[in-house]
This record gives C-alpha cells, structure tokens and sequence, in this order.
C-alpha cells in the first residue's frame, strides 16, 4: 500500500488500515465510520470507509440540503476517507458509490450507528439470567435514527475477529466487521438496509488465524438441509386465536386431568405419495392431524424435534438450530398456525428438546470461536460416547443462559404446552455410559453432574414461573429420586416423568407366550412399588419400534386374531394403570412393521378390518379415558388405586379398582393375559350395587370373541379378596373388561 502526496491520509496510521483491508482488525469501529482527528494541531471530523465496490465514492452530508463531499482513496485499496478539518460537531451522513460497472449507488454507513446491546443486558447474560436473550442475540429488524436494518449479535468470547457475511456483501468478511463488547465477549453490528427473508453467517477469525463459518445459534430460522445459513425472521408478526385454551391452560391442574399424548413425528405421520412421497406441510398437518386426532380421543400430541437439524435419520434428536422449527414443512408463521389451529380444536402441543448433547457438524456450535465454547474442551466431559456428539457446559454461564432462554423460548413464541426433555439421564450422570478412566468425578468425588443439575433445577423453576399451566416433561430411565418433585422438596421440578421401567417391563411380559406369562407376573405388577413416587407417564413411545424392537402388534405372540387381542388387552391394561397416557402413532391401528422416517405410517392396513376394529378400541379407550374421573383424577396416590387380585399368576387373572375424588366413583379392571376364558370367576368389590360392563377389549366391535358379562354384574354381600362384597364375573381370552359402578 502507498500514500501519494495528493492522497495522504494522515487521521489513521498506514498499520490500522492494512488491518481493515485484510479483515483482520478486532475493532473495526474504531478506524470505520465518523471520528473526532487531530488535524495538523486542531480538531476535526473524519469519515472513513472500507468499500471494495467502489472505484469512486462520496460522502452525502443529510441536512436540509443534501452536500456532496468526494472521499479520498488511498492508492491500490479499498480505504476511502473524508476530512472536514474545521469541523467538531457530528452530523449525519450517507455514502454513495459509484461501482466499476458505473451504476451509483446510495446507502447508510453501518460504522455510523452506535451500539444497541446494553449494559444490563450484557451483564444479565453474562451471569446467566438473562431469560429473554433471544430478543437481543441473533438478528432482529430494528429502526434507530429513522433507518431501517438488521442488528447481529453473537456471543464469541474467543474469536480475533466476527463478521456477519451473506449475499448482501459477496460472503465477504470484510466488509461487515462487529464491534466488540469487552468483557461480555458478545459481538454486534446493525447494518441498514437489510430486512426478512436476507441469508447470513458469521464469519469467526480465531486466535490462532483460521477462518470459521458459523449458523447464528440464535437464528429464528435456517435454510432447508442440505443448506445450512441462517435467515432474518420476524416473531413479531405472528396471529394467535388461541386466547381460550391459553386461559384455561394457566387455570388448570394438571394432575387432576386427563392426559393422553398423541406421540407424533411430523415428517412421517402422513405423506403424498402421488407428489413423490412428500411431506405434508405445517398448515397441511394441522388440517389433518388435527381432525384426527380430536376424533381419536387424544387431549394432546407431542411432536418429535422440530428445531432445526440436518441429518433426516437422526430424527431431530441432532439439533442445529435450537431457535429455529424446522424449514422442512414451511415457516415459522407456518408453525405457528399449526399450535393455534390445534389450540382452537382444544388440543395441547408438546415438543421434544433436546439439551443434552449437539452434533458435530462444523457450521453450528461445535468449537463455535475456535474454542470449546458450548462443549467441554476435555473430552471426558464433553463428548457423548453412545451417539457421537457434544455434551453442553452447563457450568458455564452463558451456555446455562442459551439453554434455558431457549426453552422459555417456545413457550413465549410458539404458545407450546410442554417440553419433553431428552435424554436426561445422560444429563445427571458424569459416568454415563462411559468405563472407568473415561470420565471425571464431581468436587466431591461423585458421579453425578453437579453443574447439570443446577441447570435443570433453573430451567424447570422459571418455566414454571413464567408459565402456568405449562408442563416440564423427563425423559429420564434411572431410578434417580424426585424427578417430578418441586425443587423445593429436594426434587429436580419436572411436571412429569416417562415411565421407562414400566414399558420396558411390561412390553417384556406382553412378548411372552401366555402360557410362560404366570413365570413373569412381577413384570406386570412390579410398576405399582414405585407407581406414585413419580408424577409418571406412561408410554409405548417411537424408541419401542424401531431398531429392530419390532412394531406393537409385531411383538405380540400367537395367531392373527391372538395379536390382535394381546395388543387390545395390552393397551386396556395400560389406560387402567396410574399415570397419564402416551402412545406412538402407528400403535393405534396396529401398524405391523418398525416405523421408518422416510415414509408413511401404513394407513393403508385400514383397509382390513382388524386394524380398523383396533383403531375404534382406542378411540373407545380415550373415550372412556376422558369421560371418567376415577381414571385420571387420582392418579398418583394410593387413594386413587387399589388391587383386587394379583395373585393368580397360574392363570394370569388380574384385578383392581379405580377411585376419583368422589369415593363413591369406581372403576374395576379385570384383566386375563391368557387365551382360556374363566366364567365364574369370583372377584371381590368395593361397594355394593350393580357394575356396568362399560368396556370390553374381547368385543366383536374389536374383533373380539364376543364373550363377556351380558351388560354387567351386580355386587353380593359376600366378602372376597379383603373386599366387603363379591361377584361373579367372565374374563374373556386375552382380554381387558371394564366395570363401573353405577351411582343412584
């Protein structure tokens, strides 16, 4: 680079400006924009531009009347600069351009605006509280002074240097470098002109001088796989007609409602296969999920990951774009009309999140400046073994701050009801499945994950806070205490639990041949030792069918009609345990082989009988489930639940009751997990009066016998089974009969 005489720029020394030109300065608003200079011993103004465009290039003074001042360029380079030596006060000003293609063009300088983060929020962010950060991080369409654009922000703590790149500047990174806020380690800039719909990355220079390419972790949304940029989006602008369900949402007791999850993976529920087996879109599923499963007598459905990820057979459990739903089945407005649509047809929507773990793909978190930032640097700590991803530094603040702003994230934003967080086992753990030598104790010498912990105890208390009403859901498979009990009592403060050990259990009973099951009665009793320890739901999710587990029916030993019945039984007994209730789709019609995400579930099977005949005995099941407090108002007390008899393991024969509130309110079960039909079989009862047969999974409706107790039973003045009074009843093969005392 040269200095001629005639273009001397003597404000700024020849050093600061080679660091422009190489995009290798690390605060560039201190050279780029309007200064005060000393200028041959006086003060004065200097305006200063980098602008490879340009082959010539004025300052446009704004005023009442427009000056134009012609900027000077240092030889050989893209530096321009305007000196107004007798000038100290600052006024506003554009840049116009002519280009090598002679076109003129006319813009706001970006280095002219001052910055918009504050001091509060990089303080509250920096000690991990700052709960609404996704309105200051990311990009967001702003208007300061008059003029509109986009402000980026980014936390990279570790980073020499951080542009934002996209079309707007040819991905170059040097034509928008951020400033910097010492100490927070949080980069910004707003350039003017932008607006939605424009495609961005950052562009990172390390410590050490590489070039890194990054998707913005806070972007509200990205480009569709296989591409990767983030995308200026708008929440501002979204509708909702949801206002009842909302209010009714924050007045409600969840422990005290029904509760039957509709588990869903949108990409697979229902495709056209005559548009080349596409997915159907969010405004498409909401029509047709909706319907369907308002007719199916589920109260919500609980879609599997929708933030934004790359790998299709990872399922959405490999997220990329934590603030983003997923481009695959249209915008964000297009989400957010499907939870509104599900709302106004009174259905609940919860998403799968995953704080757990992130994949490694280069363009999102992994070494996001260079450095370990969101992940350990220590691989015993920081990498998962089971699935070959990152595990997330909960001890670091603003890591903590990301998480749990993004969880309250979809609460605010998307008006969802619920999370259900992945994998929080693996959360808890430092040992998990890792060997000796292959992880780090805590400080005091434990296994358990310390900092983990105390994140999960902060997300579920401000989720909790800020959101009545809304559910906290874990998916978690050990026996660790209190999950689903307030943090105050020593819990973790989930709403919720999965109920692994009982699925894992009860599927293994429902797989044995009836006549080895009376050798394994404890798999289906077992669950009621721990039954209300736990705020449980029970599941047969989407991870028991698929690899290689086989489909629901496909587990089911004997004939066609033997199947048939076992799943029927099976999914009786399960709406007659305590707990809420989650089943897979797919399961409700008795899909026969493993789900596969890259295709329809097999509704074509409705085309027999069978599988319709099961579909209606679900319907029937959550419709009874609904319509009868006993099944969901007592749920997790002993109060609500009482065995009759368990003990008549040679022939599989169990029976208990059901309690609401009202103790009048009762439910029997009488379950038979064989093929042989027992008539006569004396059971004992609560309370006298006459027991209505209400559901009977062995009905011809379901493509049952048809055998059954000709409409009910009355109770006798006979004691049995520590119970005042007895009756006689038929438990029909393979089969789950339900009774209900009838109230005068």
């Amino acid at each position: 680079m040269e200095l001629t005489a005639a273009l001397k720029l003597p404000t700024v020394l020849p050093a600061e400006i080679l660091k422009i030109l190489h995009g290798d300065h690390n605060d560039p608003f201190a050279i780029l924009g309007m200064h005060a200079v000393d200028w041959n011993g006086q003060t004065g103004i200097a305006v200063r531009a980098f602008l490879p465009d340009a082959q010539a290039a004025q300052l446009v003074e704004m005023g009442a009347s427009e000056q134009l001042h012609p900027m000077a360029q240092i030889e050989g380079s893209e530096f321009f600069e305007a000196v107004f030596p007798e000038r100290q006060k600052m006024f506003r000003y554009q840049l116009e351009i002519t280009d090598f293609s002679g076109r003129v063009r006319r813009f706001d300088d970006p280095y002219a605006f001052r910055p918009v983060l504050g001091d509060l929020d990089l303080h509250l962010f920096g000690e991990g509280n700052h709960l609404e950060i996704y309105e200051k991080l990311g990009a967001h369409i702003l208007t300061i002074d008059g003029v509109r654009g986009v402000c980026f922000a980014v936390w990279a703590p570790n980073a020499r240097r951080v542009s934002v790149i996209g079309n707007f500047n040819q991905w170059d990174g040097r034509r928008h470098p951020m400033r910097m806020h010492p100490g927070a380690g949080v980069w910004e800039i707003f350039i003017p002109g932008l607006g939605e719909g424009e495609i961005y990355k950052y562009e990172i220079k390390t410590r050490q001088g590489l070039l890194r390419t990054k998707t913005d972790p806070y972007a509200f949304r990205m480009e569709l796989r296989p591409n990767n940029a983030a995308v200026v989006q708008r929440l501002d602008h979204l509708t909702w007609h949801d206002e009842k369900w909302m209010e009714q949402r924050r007045a409600t007791t969840l422990f005290e409602r029904p509760l039957a999850i509709y588990e869903v993976h949108l990409g697979s529920w229902r495709r056209k296969v005559e548009e080349n087996n596409r997915c159907l879109n969010y405004r498409e599923l909401a029509h047709e999920l909706a319907p369907y499963v308002k007719e199916m007598g589920f109260t919500h459905v609980e879609l599997m990951p929708v933030m934004e990820y790359p790998y299709d057979p990872s399922w959405g459990y490999q997220v990329t774009g934590y603030y983003a739903a997923t481009a695959r089945y249209g915008a964000p407005e297009d989400f957010a009309y499907f939870v509104d649509y599900l709302h106004q047809h009174d259905l609940g929507v919860i998403l799968d999140w995953v704080p757990a773990h992130f994949p490694r793909d280069d363009y999102a978190l992994r070494l996001f400046d260079g450095t370990a930032l969101y992940e350990h640097e220590d691989p015993r700590l920081g990498e998962h073994p089971d699935w070959g991803t990152l595990v997330f530094n909960y001890g670091r603040h603003e890591v903590r701050n990301f998480l749990v702003a993004n969880a309250l994230f979809w609460f605010d934003k998307y008006h969802v009801d619920g999370l259900r967080v992945d994998a929080v086992a693996s959360m808890l753990y430092l040992d998990y499945s890792r060997q000796a030598g292959q992880w780090l104790p805590n400080k005091y010498g434990g296994r358990e994950n310390l900092d983990a912990i105390d994140f999960l105890h902060r997300l579920n208390e401000v989720i909790h806070e800020r959101f009545p009403g809304a559910m906290m859901i874990a998916e978690e498979s050990t026996a660790w205490p209190m999950v689903s009990r307030p943090i105050y009592l020593g819990g973790l403060g989930f709403t919720f639990k999965w109920n692994m050990g009982w699925m894992n259990d009860f599927l293994r009973y429902m797989k044995e041949d009836p006549i080895h099951r009376k050798y394994h009665q404890h798999l289906v009793t077992f669950s009621m030792i721990y039954a209300f320890t736990e705020n449980f739901i029970l599941v047969l999710s989407h991870d028991e069918v698929v690899h290689g587990k086989r489909a629901l029916l496909d587990k089911m030993p004997g004939d066609l009609w033997q199947r048939f019945a076992n799943l029927r039984a099976a999914l009786g007994y399960m709406y007659g345990h305590p707990g809420k209730k989650l089943l897979f789709m797919g399961g409700e019609f008795g899909q026969w082989w493993e789900w596969n995400h890259a295709e329809s579930i097999h509704w074509h099977l409705l085309e027999h009988e069978p599988h319709r005949q099961l579909q209606k005995f679900v319907k029937d099941l959550n419709r009874l489930y609904r319509h009868e407090p006993a099944l969901y108002e007592v749920d997790y007390s002993w109060e609500g639940f009482q065995w009759i008899d368990f003990q008549d393991q040679d022939a599989s024969l169990i029976s208990f009751f059901r309690r609401g509130k009202n103790a009048d309110d009762v439910l029997v079960f009488a379950c038979n997990f064989t093929p042989i039909p027992r008539a006569n079989y004396r059971i004992g009862l609560p309370l006298p009066g006459f027991y209505q047969e209400v559901l009977n999974s062995d009905s011809a409706h379901y493509g049952g016998s048809n055998m059954g107790n000709s409409g009910g039973v009355t109770a006798e003045a006979e004691p049995w089974h520590n119970q005042p009074f007895s009756a006689e009843i038929t438990f029909p093969p393979l089969a789950v009969v339900v009774f209900k005392r009838a109230t005068i």
